[in-house]
């Protein structure tokens, strides 16, 4: 068991982030709060400590009740801290965009195909000859 460890890597080892770069990202931007206050990426990890997370799908609220400094399983990796989330932090956030309306045609609709435009002009061609 490490006795020091830092921020970062043990966001990372308990599986809050997939890598240590978004980790260290996440909390040069931020989004990780101990106390209601910004800190650094190499904050020592200690017992008892809670921290307030915000990654793009859901908030965390944890504390920290053991240390680790390499990454495991997650069935392991989530007796290192306890989730106080609440309920309604805990519902994934849906991105917006997946939806949304960006301006550009739907795929196979809109202009007709070349061969769709071959079979129309075919069309056309023959009710021209019939006047």
């Amino acid at each position: 068991m490490d006795t020091k460890v830092r921020l970062d890597k043990y966001l990372w080892a308990i599986r809050i982030f997939k890598t240590r770069t978004l980790a260290t990202n996440a909390i040069d931007d931020g989004k990780v709060k101990w106390n209601g206050n910004n800190i650094k990426p190499s904050r020592v990890v200690a017992l008892g400590d809670r921290y307030d997370i915000r990654t793009p799908t859901r908030k965390w609220t944890i504390e920290v009740v053991g240390i680790i400094g390499n990454r495991v399983g997650y069935e392991d990796a989530i007796t290192k801290y306890v989730d106080l989330t609440s309920e309604e932090d805990k519902q994934i956030i849906k991105p917006l965009t997946s939806g949304f309306y960006t301006g550009k045609r739907l795929s196979k609709t809109g202009r007709p195909t070349k061969k769709q435009r071959r079979d129309l002009g075919e069309y056309l061609g023959d009710l021209e000859e019939e006047d």
